[in-house]
């Protein structure tokens, strides 16, 4: 595993430990679905009753701020990709729920200061 996918796998463990601090639980991560690629994470946000909410988190992690803040790397083409993702996660999967989103959650890991995330609910197409 290369240095970039180590910091990506790194991102994405301190973002699932981050929606699990939020009270969310986390059901998958790093799900793929052949050529349409693979979601970082799924978790249940609770409320709107029993269900909650569906939560399909991309993850972008940076070692610092040279080529832009993570949440920059979100793309609108990106973005489509997640929902397509999304319902072909819904269809493999039986689980219910109130509602279904897409989040975008950017990790900065800088060396000697704690991680710092940056968490956009509902990223906007």
């Amino acid at each position: 595993m290369d240095d970039r996918m180590l910091v990506g796998a790194r991102g994405e463990e301190l973002a699932a430990g981050y929606v699990t601090g939020l009270g969310w639980r986390v059901l998958d991560r790093n799900w793929r679905a052949g050529r349409l690629g693979e979601l970082d994470l799924v978790a249940l946000e609770p409320g709107a009753g029993h269900a909650g909410v569906v939560v399909f988190c991309e993850v972008k992690t940076r070692t610092g701020l040279g080529f832009g803040r993570p949440l920059e790397a979100v793309t609108r083409a990106k973005l489509v990709r997640l929902r397509r993702l999304a319902l072909a996660w819904l269809g493999a999967h039986q689980v219910r729920a109130a509602a279904c989103r897409v989040d975008a959650i950017g990790v900065l890991l800088r060396p000697g200061l704690e991680p710092s995330f940056d968490h956009v609910r509902g990223a906007e197409l």
